[in-house]
């Protein structure tokens, strides 16, 4: 059996980056609580930071 690649909106991803963004909480927890690789979590907030 194979894995099921989950899909996040938009608005998730924004929403999990700034959880890192605007708080003292490091990316792995942050990741950990939304189980979440910490490299995608990075990415997103990567991404965000270049949009906003």
């Amino acid at each position: 059996m194979g894995v099921t690649r989950r899909r996040f909106t938009l608005e998730f991803r924004i929403e999990a980056a700034h959880r890192v963004i605007d708080s003292d909480r490091s990316v792995a927890e942050v990741a950990r609580d939304l189980s979440l690789a910490k490299e995608t979590l990075a990415k997103w907030m990567r991404e965000e930071r270049r949009r906003i």
